[in-house]
């Protein structure tokens, strides 16, 4: 064993680590693809190791490839925050760096490509580097949750309401960053309690996402095998992660009971079992968004009514936590102003029932030339009620609606 200290402002936060971190004296601390997601994280690993270090003979030319791309980066200048941000993935062929995928809180990323590459994911969970390109997606999906969660909420709300082709990969995105808001800025959970159950969310189904997607898109009624399937799923998937490498056991007892049905406050059960009931209540929310064959989504409100009362027709801790996070009204989501007009809900608002809203079709019924935005505290344009989307005769890309941001 060769150990060499890490500084460490070098170490990156939020993203997959390159290697295996370890004590000064040799004693395991993260597994190479951890998410490191604070510095305060970071520095009660380096107090519990006295030093952060790696094992030379271990790492490799995952190692020479990150401290090549260090020198070559302090040559160039950077400031130890863009060094610190960098992030290195080896695919297991060969060292590979690569900026982090979002850094920028301007930039607007490209969400039909994180559909595509979290489909990919999802659905390969046998793939060569999976847990790194897991821990990758789920990086990227904290990261936006922070910097821009209404238009990642929008997003999510859109491309969920809009196609089943992946239904299940933007089902899990959509459950995973609602319930993360939720934990983080209603329940005031702890940054890894947050990461632990985002996590868990986009894995809750990793047994069933290719009979998900056949399920969205089949109108006949389900087969004996289906029926099995569903409900063994939990189980499965929770075995599935064990055999993958996870060992959380949060993340694995959340899986475990994400369709439970157990009412009653938080507060008493175990923090994996608060975890499982948010899941299962956002889980409720985003599958009534989603249109299947036999049925189109439905409005915002519609599904939130869902999440809200429990098993008991009582109000739900979990649910109320979630709606006060993202809203009555969801970003992305439709409504109809006392104005007459439908719009688009574009922002969270002061209070859930006065988001922030672009008006896409007018009085008449008539496309508007440019949304209009609209002050949903007024009496003159407060919400009435939800529109579900088939219900709204003019549909724009989403690259163009997440400009009325």
């Amino acid at each position: 064993m060769k150990l060499v200290k890490l500084d460490l402002e070098t170490i990156p936060l939020g993203y997959p680590l390159p290697f295996v971190l370890r004590s000064s004296t040799g004693v395991l601390l993260a597994q190479k693809g951890y998410v490191v997601q604070s510095k305060e994280e970071l520095q009660a690993m380096a107090m519990r190791g006295l030093n952060l270090c790696v094992d030379t003979d271990e790492s490799g030319d995952s190692h020479r490839a990150y401290v090549s791309k260090l020198h070559a980066m302090v040559r160039e200048g950077k400031t130890l925050g863009t060094i610190a941000s960098t992030q290195f993935i080896t695919d297991g062929k060969g060292p590979e760096s690569t900026a982090p995928t979002i850094t920028d809180a301007s930039r607007r990323p490209n969400w039909h490509d994180i559909q595509v590459r979290a489909n990919g994911v999802l659905r390969n969970p046998d793939s060569s580097g999976f847990m790194t390109r897991l821990f990758q997606l789920h990086a990227d999906l904290m990261l936006l949750k922070d910097r821009q969660p209404d238009a990642t909420l929008f997003a999510l709300m859109h491309l969920s309401a809009t196609e089943t082709r992946m239904y299940s990969a933007t089902h899990a995105m959509l459950v995973s960053v609602v319930c993360m808001l939720a934990a983080r800025q209603v329940l005031n959970w702890t940054e890894d309690q947050v990461s632990c159950l985002g996590k868990a969310a986009l894995t809750m189904n990793i047994s069933m996402t290719d009979m998900q997607d056949q399920l969205a898109q089949q109108a006949q009624p389900l087969t004996n095998l289906q029926v099995q399937t569903i409900d063994n799923h939990s189980a499965e998937s929770v075995a599935l992660l064990k055999k993958l490498g996870v060992e959380e056991p949060d993340w694995l007892e959340a899986v475990a009971h994400h369709h439970d049905r157990k009412p009653g406050p938080l507060a008493p059960r175990p923090i994996a079992q608060q975890m499982a009931r948010l899941i299962q209540r956002a889980d409720i929310f985003g599958a009534r968004m989603a249109p299947r064959a036999t049925r189109s989504p439905l409005p915002s409100t519609a599904a939130m009514q869902g999440s809200y009362f429990d098993e008991e027709k009582k109000v739900d801790e979990a649910g109320a936590a979630l709606i006060k996070a993202v809203g009555m009204y969801a970003p992305g989501s439709y409504v109809k102003l006392a104005s007459g007009e439908i719009a688009v809900v574009t922002k969270r608002g002061q209070t859930p029932s006065t988001p922030r809203v672009a008006v896409l079709i007018n009085r008449q019924g008539m496309a508007t030339a440019e949304p209009t935005a609209r002050d949903t505290a007024q009496a003159n344009f407060k919400v009435l009620s939800g529109v579900p989307v088939k219900d709204v005769k003019t549909h724009l890309p989403l690259e163009r609606l997440l400009t009325l941001m």
